[in-house]
């Protein structure tokens, strides 16, 4: 490969603030709030043209349970709830309860007007369109990140900085350890689908398993959820396999690849089901990424940590979504529940019901994540929020889910502002008064 020799320049810092959010999926968002609420001034750094990651770019329009896998307490609360009643007012959600699937399917694009009001209300400065470049770091504290937009080359610079990215994109151009797991979870495409009421999502699910294959389809499922009370449907049926979203030539081909297989349901349909008359009518900015990198931090969260619901002394996040493990060199997925429960499913066949462990008389109801789990060793003033924090594949195909995550965002945000006040380090900050601080701001913490 050969290189380039860039000259040396003079960047301006455009900001100065207490805390710098980089990434504006709702975990960044609610890191964001959370710490303006507590007083301090804070930049948010999102390259795409709007808020919501996941939920709003991807198109990923469902958020799970906030109740014990028992369905008789909440054990999430804070600005997902909050965000969810600003939805219901609306008009904008659907919910279902007592289901393992989903409790809201949202509209998402009534999501990016809600969270662009959450960040204005807040007073936070909002940086969109605006990529990451680098972090400028001195011993254990990053001094300002490096950012280039239509303006050009600039900086920001904070006493604290929270990586939001989901692909420690932060972290590790820091230098900070990271590790991809050996079967990463395979990316979906989604799309938004019109009269999609002429044909049930399982006789779709049937076309496919039957004649995918004549357009290149993968054995996949078919699955979706309506768009808010619109008359869309959300359908995310693909699956693009073997791809690494954190190398860029393999996260472009996954993004053509993902709307190819979506072109290719929507001809299946045309071609074995013409009376349903289906029209796509949005695809996603950007493909639903489940897996990328994670960072080495004080701790690993583990599968038998979730599936036995392990009590931390640190936590700072519940969740009750079931191990949930999309496969990329075989067909199916696999659920494993905390009462002990395993089924591997494979569309069109019946599934595999089984045991992880054997039944016992009481079974946990929900697990937690553990704050040293955000936590890079390596920096005082760095923490990471959402997808990339340090899980194994177990472990991480049951928190990753959004209603998980949004909590380690709100989480990152009170810590940075209880440092920024105490020690100045992450690493120090008392979790007690960490928990208690969230508990005040109307998280659910046990």
């Amino acid at each position: 490969m050969t290189s380039i020799h860039e000259p040396a320049r003079e960047t301006s810092v455009l900001h100065e603030c207490d805390l710098c959010v980089i990434g504006g999926s709702c975990t960044g968002v609610f890191a964001a709030v959370r710490a303006a609420r507590l007083g301090a001034k804070v930049v948010l750094i999102e390259k795409a043209g709007c808020f919501g990651g996941v939920a709003t770019l991807s198109l990923v329009n469902v958020w799970h349970s906030p109740l014990d896998t028992e369905y008789k307490f909440p054990i999430i609360g804070g600005l997902t709830i909050e965000l969810m009643d600003r939805m219901v007012r609306r008009g904008a959600t659907v919910t279902r309860e007592k289901n393992a699937g989903w409790a809201w399917a949202f509209n998402p694009y009534d999501m990016m007007i809600e969270l662009d009001r959450l960040v204005l209300e807040h007073r936070i400065t909002p940086m969109l369109h605006t990529p990451f470049v680098q972090p400028i770091y001195s011993g254990d504290r990053i001094t300002e990140v490096v950012i280039e937009n239509k303006s050009g080359r600039s900086a920001v610079r904070a006493k604290f900085f929270i990586d939001a990215t989901g692909d420690a994109d932060v972290a590790q151009r820091a230098g900070v350890p990271c590790y991809k797991a050996q079967h990463f979870l395979p990316s979906t495409t989604c799309a938004m689908i019109e009269n999609s009421r002429s044909i049930a999502p399982a006789e779709i699910g049937d076309l496919v398993r039957r004649h995918g294959g004549e357009f290149g389809l993968p054995n996949g499922f078919i699955w979706g959820a309506p768009v808010g009370e619109s008359s869309l449907y959300m359908l995310a049926g693909t699956r693009v396999r073997g791809l690494d979203p954190s190398n860029a030539d393999e996260l472009t081909q996954s993004e053509i690849e993902g709307r190819r297989q979506v072109d290719a349901i929507m001809q299946v349909v045309k071609k074995y089901a013409p009376h349903a008359n289906w029209k796509m009518v949005g695809l996603p900015a950007r493909i639903g990424l489940r897996e990328s990198r994670h960072i080495h931090s004080h701790y690993q969260l583990t599968g038998k940590d979730v599936l036995l619901g392990r009590r931390f002394d640190d936590a700072i996040a519940n969740g009750s979504y079931r191990v949930d493990i999309h496969y990329q060199d075989k067909p199916g997925l696999v659920f494993r529940y905390l009462d002990g429960r395993e089924e591997y499913h494979v569309p069109g066949e019946r599934y595999v019901p089984s045991r992880w462990r054997d039944e016992t008389e009481t079974n946990p109801t929900f697990y937690q994540i553990p704050y040293r789990s955000m936590l890079p060793e390596q920096f005082s003033n760095l923490l990471v929020a959402g997808r990339m924090i340090d899980a194994d594949t177990e472990a991480h195909g049951a928190i990753r889910v959004m209603v998980n995550m949004n909590q380690t965002g709100e989480a990152a945000g009170v810590a940075s502002v209880l440092a920024l006040r105490g020690s100045g380090d992450v690493r120090t900050v008392d979790t007690a008064e960490l928990r208690k601080t969230l508990a005040d701001g109307g998280s659910v913490i046990y």
